[in-house]
């Protein structure tokens, strides 16, 4: 018996380690060739690191969170034959573990659980809630008089209706209030403590909690919130989803991008990145738009380039297929990279309001926040309209509160006005 020592690859990108994010073996696992060993992040990407030889692990290099060199042993494993014929892995090209990120580079702090689609900002029911679960009580076996309606009632509120007391011939709905009442609300006084749990912050929300952490320490960030009446734009886009046929279904994040795309070329000190080492801003003249997005496995930002040559269903189009590249976790690098601002969204989940945090290089942010239907007054009447805010920060090293202010105005003539935003 020999032992082969599987060394840490080059993964690429120049970078010099990777973390441990998940091991897949342990010290006595009997392999398989191709096995997989272990997930390691760079700042790029996770990539799976696969064994190139049948055998027995007998040591692994560190626990999960650890940093491992490029080219360090990794995991040692007990083989037959001579290591020296064992042919090498080469340099691993890493895979997006994330399916939306902001260049998979860094998570963009935009990650404030932003956004929990892609395809957001459709009106949509809130997530149904797991019902809390009820203390079970034992019978105490006594005859109790009541209706079909209150015993169900009693049982599934966990009540022995021995325990409620009446005055009357039978126990009612009545005496259940009284019961719930008298015990504060609940049979058991309140639901059962979680257990405490420690989580060691590691892969994504490790480097989620870096770049959020020097994204604030590092920018003086400020935030304007301007309120839009979306409801003439709420009924074009009914009115184009009526009639797309084979065409996607267009949320309201196309118009959006739509009208910053045209917004943005008399306001382009918002649509840039700075250089604070080299103190260098650079205004970019195409948008790559940075699409904040909620995964199964973390916030991430894929970007959509040159959106300001795109139609607002060219727009829909490559939204939704940036979102079943992200499921399928296939989303190429390039398109996880370099946006120019990003635009993020909780949707029909979201307040009326929040402060964003901006993914350095970029100057700025917006998001959007839920819409609804209000009251207002108009030409003396009372109607309904439906407004929606929209939160924009600021690196304020770059960007002026009255250029920002401007922005958010010039914005809002294309959003409130359809047909001006849908123009050439």
């Amino acid at each position: 018996m020999a032992t082969y020592n599987f060394k840490l690859p080059d993964i690429g990108e120049g970078i010099a380690e990777a973390e441990i994010v998940e091991w897949h073996v342990k010290v006595g696992d009997v392999i398989e060739e191709d096995a997989h060993l272990a997930d390691m992040m760079t700042d790029k990407a996770t990539v799976e690191m696969e064994s190139p030889v049948s055998g027995k692990v007998i040591k692994l290099a560190g626990e999960v969170g650890d940093q491992i060199a490029i080219g360090s042993v990794l995991v040692e494993i007990e083989i037959e034959g001579d290591p020296a014929e064992v042919e090498e892995p080469a340099a691993t090209e890493a895979e997006e573990e994330m399916p939306l990120g902001d260049g998979a580079e860094d998570p963009t702090p935009a990650q404030e659980k932003e956004l929990p689609t892609v395809d957001q900002a459709e009106e949509a029911p809130a997530p149904a809630l797991e019902p809390a679960p009820q203390p079970s009580h034992e019978p105490s076996g006594e005859k109790v008089l009541a209706s079909p309606t209150v015993r169900k009632r009693a049982e599934d509120l966990g009540i022995d209706l021995a325990q409620v007391k009446t005055t009357a011939d039978r126990v009612r709905h009545s005496d259940l209030d009284a019961y719930l009442l008298y015990n504060g609300g609940s049979v058991s006084g309140g639901s059962a403590p979680r257990a405490d749990e420690t989580i060691k912050v590691v892969g994504l929300r490790r480097k989620i909690s870096e770049n959020m952490q020097a994204a604030k320490r590092k920018i003086p960030h400020f935030t304007l919130v301007e309120e839009f009446d979306v409801t003439a734009l709420e009924d074009t886009r009914a009115m184009m989803n009526r009639d797309r046929g084979d065409k996607p279904k267009l949320t309201v994040l196309p118009f959006l991008i739509t009208a910053m795309a045209k917004a943005l070329p008399a306001w382009p000190m918002l649509n840039a990145t700075y250089d604070d080492d080299a103190n260098v801003i650079t205004r970019h003249g195409k948008l790559h738009m940075g699409m904040a997005a909620q995964t199964d496995n973390g916030l991430m930002v894929p970007v959509i380039r040159n959106a300001h040559s795109m139609s607002v269903w060219q727009l829909a189009s490559e939204i939704n297929r940036l979102a079943e590249a992200a499921r399928s976790g296939k989303i190429d690098r390039s398109e996880l990279q370099d946006p120019t601002i990003t635009l993020s969204s909780l949707g029909p989940m979201g307040g009326i309001t929040s402060t964003p945090v901006i993914a350095p290089p970029q100057v700025a942010i917006i998001a959007v926040n839920k819409m609804q239907e209000v009251p207002v007054i108009e030409d003396g009447e009372l109607v309904a309209a439906k407004k929606m805010n929209l939160s924009l920060s600021c690196d304020h090293r770059v960007v002026d509160g009255w250029d920002a202010a401007s922005f958010l105005q010039e914005l809002k003539t294309y959003i409130e006005n359809p047909m001006r935003l849908l123009s050439a």
